[in-house]
Order: C-alpha cells, then sequence, then structure tokens
C-alpha cells in the first residue's frame, strides 16, 4: 500500500467515531420519540394526538437538511445558544427518523389482533397493563424489520453531517479532494465500504433481536430455504 493510499484510508477512518457516535446517538433518540410520538397518537385524548401528529408532519415533511441549519445556525441568531456540531447532528437524526418511527409504533401497535385486545380486556386488565404486557411485546417483533431499514437511513443520512463540519466520514473525504483529486474513485469507495460494513453490522444486530422476540412469543422463525421454496412456488 502506497503512502498516499495509507494516507487517505486513515483520514478517512479518522471520521468512524464521529459516524458512530452520531448513529447510536441518533437511534437511541429515535427510538425514545417513536415510541412516544406513536403511542400518543393511539390515545384517547385529543390534545395528545394532535401535538404527536404535529410533530410527525412537521419532521417528515420538512427537508432534514434545512432542520441542520435551523438548528445550528439560525438557533444560535435567535436564542443565543450555540450546539457542539455532533450534539445538533444527532438532535436532527433523531427528531426526524423518530417521527418516521412513530409511525411505524402506530402501525404495529394496530396490528395486533383484536382478540388478543379483548383477551386483556376479559382479564381485566388496565389500559396501561393491556400495552406493557400484551400489545407491545408482540408489537415490538413487528418493528423490528421496518426499524432496520429505518436506521440504516438514519446510517446513511450522518454524511448530511459534513455541512456543519462534524467529523464523520464524509467530511473527512471531502477533505481529500483537493489534495488526492486524482484518487476521488479510491476515496468514494472507501466511504462506500465504511458505510456498507456498518449498515452490514446494523442488519445482523437487528435480526438477531428479531430472532430473539420471536422465541420469547413462541414463534419459530420461517428458515431461509423454505421460505424461498414457497415464493418459487408462488411465481
Amino acid at each position: 500500500m502506497s503512502d498516499s493510499t495509507s494516507y487517505i484510508v486513515s483520514s478517512i477512518l479518522s471520521g468512524l467515531s464521529a459516524t458512530v457516535s452520531a448513529t447510536l446517538g441518533g437511534i437511541a433518540l429515535a427510538i425514545v420519540l417513536s415510541l412516544l410520538a406513536g403511542l400518543a397518537m393511539l390515545s384517547r385524548l385529543r390534545p395528545v394526538r394532535f401535538v404527536s401528529r404535529v410533530y410527525v408532519e412537521v419532521f417528515r415533511g420538512t427537508s432534514e437538511v434545512v432542520q441542520l441549519f435551523w438548528l445550528y445556525f439560525v438557533l444560535p441568531a435567535l436564542v443565543g445558544l450555540k450546539l457542539v456540531p455532533l450534539f445538533a447532528g444527532i438532535l436532527v437524526l433523531g427528531l426526524n427518523h423518530g417521527a418516521y418511527g412513530a409511525e411505524i409504533v402506530r402501525g404495529a401497535v394496530q396490528s395486533v389482533p383484536k382478540a388478543q385486545r379483548e383477551g386483556a380486556v376479559a382479564l381485566s386488565l388496565s389500559p396501561a397493563q393491556r400495552m406493557l404486557r400484551v400489545l407491545l411485546p408482540q408489537a415490538v417483533v413487528e418493528m423490528y424489520p421496518p426499524f432496520n431499514n429505518l436506521f440504516i437511513q438514519l446510517l446513511k443520512s450522518t454524511a448530511l453531517l459534513t455541512f456543519i463540519s462534524a467529523g464523520e466520514i464524509t467530511e473527512k473525504g471531502e477533505l481529500l479532494r483537493p489534495v488526492y483529486g486524482s484518487q476521488l474513485v479510491f476515496i468514494y469507495g472507501v466511504e462506500l465500504l465504511c458505510y456498507l460494513v456498518l449498515a452490514v453490522v446494523i442488519t445482523l444486530i437487528m435480526r438477531a433481536l428479531e430472532r430473539l422476540g420471536s422465541r420469547r412469543l413462541g414463534r419459530r422463525p420461517v428458515a431461509r430455504s423454505r421460505l424461498f421454496a414457497r415464493t418459487a412456488g408462488v411465481s
């Protein structure tokens, strides 16, 4: 490996910690907001449903880049509060993807069979007990696949943090362009590989959680070979 190649790789990898931190922080915040907003949209109280719906529609319907600029550039001008770039990025990633995750939570809870709800009522469980003991454990398993996609999308959105100089992978690659412009294919190839590896790690973790959740509910995961045979038979 030449000196330039080694320097390019090490420079891009130096942004890996910021990318991972933004991803993990964004995922943690998105999970919390998804559960809060998703369950709030199922509330019997109209004001609670209204507030959660406003949050979801505002962050789903506006540009993530503009949200980032508002939080990092406009907020200091309005209230004099300057955020650290990485923290600002985590907030935007969590708020934005939490809005999408709220719909996942709402849909998963509503997909629980009606018989399960009726059985919980027959057992004289309170609304909170029905949600925590009956509905959510079954709904969470249904959330894993869409949340897997959401978290991968959040990972890729960390590239937007280059606009505020958060020091993540994409910014490190862009800083190399003026000097190593002749090796753009290699620079962007390394960046693509970094994002791909991180996405695969997220997928493996989410699939493991999905299998664990299915076993706890007494469900038997469909084997890949059987699933493929079944799909081939239909086609």
